[in-house]
């Protein structure tokens, strides 16, 4: 059953290698800094200045809580940029001097470092951040540590952030802030809910690479393909923006995608995860804070919203957008 599977995935990594570098790098968003909670699976089972644009929904386009990742684009249709939401949250009617409200904060983990500066900045607002990483309680990380090659995931991360001129979010958001808090699994918590859920990494790639064939199907019967523009970009003087415009579109494109990796029946990496985050959510807001911030990659967001709206009674009241990737032109 194994050997079929790798042939299909041969001729997609010949045809689609663009569809399968983006799907590393959403796979990457999914196992952000999470390389030893696998590792532990393994062993049990053997913008230019980042631009926020004000987006408060007034024209009636933007659903906010529906979209976490969009492209931007001029008034010519061309792409200018790659953007994630920040939504904020509150409770309708509440009129108090101080009342609570919760920022959903989405995060790509390759970024301009004009994105990571203008997140740092923004941070300061909040009276706990609450943060997403795979690691032991009491972790400190390290202000600019990056992410190491010993590991294969953040090896990918490591080339692709060198391949398109991007900065990690490890070597550029300082987590060493009072206000930062811890909400995610421990190692050995997330290689038991893999366990008890039977659910695996490879299982999560297999359900990528299945949408990524699915959408490349579409492309070519609509008479696209992806292969000149990869081409053209691997030769072109500004190939680092070239390569970032396609992936940029194909990140978009599967967003939609991590919707079925969340829900009851969804899986460790964003349903069990959000789960322990909503926990300290919880734990936060029952010590009197009232600005909380979740920054959590944007995969996540969309089943965190569910469970702020259902369990919480919080509903959007704006989103705001940062440009993660500068796509423009340079103007010479």
């Amino acid at each position: 059953m194994e050997i079929p599977f790798v042939g299909a995935m041969g001729r997609l990594t010949c045809r689609h290698a663009i569809g399968l570098a983006a799907i590393a790098i959403v796979t990457c968003q999914l196992m952000n800094s999470s390389a030893s909670a696998q590792s532990a699976t393994l062993a049990r089972t053997a913008g230019k200045v980042a631009t926020a644009e004000a987006a408060n929904s007034t024209d009636g386009k933007d659903v906010i809580g529906k979209d976490w990742v969009r492209l931007s684009r001029d008034a010519k249709g061309q792409v200018t940029g790659m953007q994630t939401a920040i939504v904020r949250y509150v409770k309708p009617g509440d009129k108090t001097a101080r009342s609570l409200h919760v920022d959903l904060i989405g995060a790509v983990h390759i970024g301009d470092p004009a994105y990571y500066k203008q997140l740092n900045e923004s941070f300061k607002q909040y009276d706990a951040l609450l943060y997403e990483l795979v690691a032991p309680e009491g972790t400190v990380v390290e202000k600019g540590r990056g992410t190491s090659n010993a590991h294969p995931i953040g090896a990918m991360q490591n080339v692709f952030k060198d391949l398109l001129e991007l900065d990690h979010q490890l070597e550029e958001i300082d987590y060493t802030k009072k206000n930062f808090v811890h909400a995610d699994m421990s190692p050995d918590d997330f290689a038991k809910a893999m366990e008890d859920r039977q659910d695996s990494f490879l299982q999560m790639y297999f359900r990528l690479i299945g949408h990524a064939m699915a959408h490349q199907t579409e492309l070519a019967a609509e008479g696209q393909s992806q292969d000149l523009e990869v081409f053209s970009a691997l030769f072109a003087p500004d190939r680092a923006r070239r390569l970032k415009v396609v992936l940029a579109k194909q990140l978009s494109e599967m967003e939609s995608l991590m919707v079925s990796f969340g829900g009851e029946d969804g899986s460790v990496i964003i349903t069990d995860r959000n789960k322990k985050a909503l926990e300290v959510l919880k734990q936060r807001i029952g010590k009197g804070q009232k600005t909380i911030g979740i920054f959590y990659g944007a995969g996540h967001l969309a089943d965190m919203d569910k469970h702020l709206r259902s369990e919480f009674g919080l509903q959007p009241v704006s989103v705001s957008w940062l440009t993660a990737w500068d796509l423009a032109e340079s103007q010479k």
